[in-house]
């Protein structure tokens, strides 16, 4: 059975101020499905392109933190949401942090976890 999905693209702005960014990882909602998950693949040579002194491993360790709180995991410093809605609203929520959400986009999948892989291959590693 298909169910309706929305989905956010995760971007690297290593310098907010010159608002150039690479897609590095997907978060997928799907309510129907009862599915809410990240996953990113970090091209550390375009990373580097943008920002020669980036801190590739701060930039994994937020994107961790983005695919922990998806899973429902939480820290001191994430809020505790334990329904999925309101975790994909904070996730997609715009910030001004090294990693941020793009814009919500939406479809229809009849595997969630299946979609979110074909997702990370186009829009992150850019693969059919």
């Amino acid at each position: 059975m298909s169910s309706d999905y929305q989905y956010v693209v995760l971007r690297l702005v290593p310098r907010v101020e010159r608002e150039e960014f690479i897609n590095v990882g997907v978060v997928l909602y799907s309510q129907e499905a009862d599915f809410l998950r990240g996953a990113f693949a970090l091209d550390d040579a375009r990373a580097l392109a943008l920002d020669p002194d980036l801190d590739l491993e701060a930039v994994r360790s937020a994107l961790d933190q983005v695919c922990r709180v998806a899973a429902g995991e939480h820290s001191p410093s994430t809020p505790r949401l334990d329904r999925l809605g309101p975790r994909f609203g904070w996730l997609s929520a715009p910030r001004s942090t090294i990693v941020q959400p793009g814009p919500v986009h939406g479809g229809t999948t009849e595997d969630p976890a299946v979609t979110l892989e074909h997702l990370v291959q186009v829009l992150v590693r850019r693969t059919a």
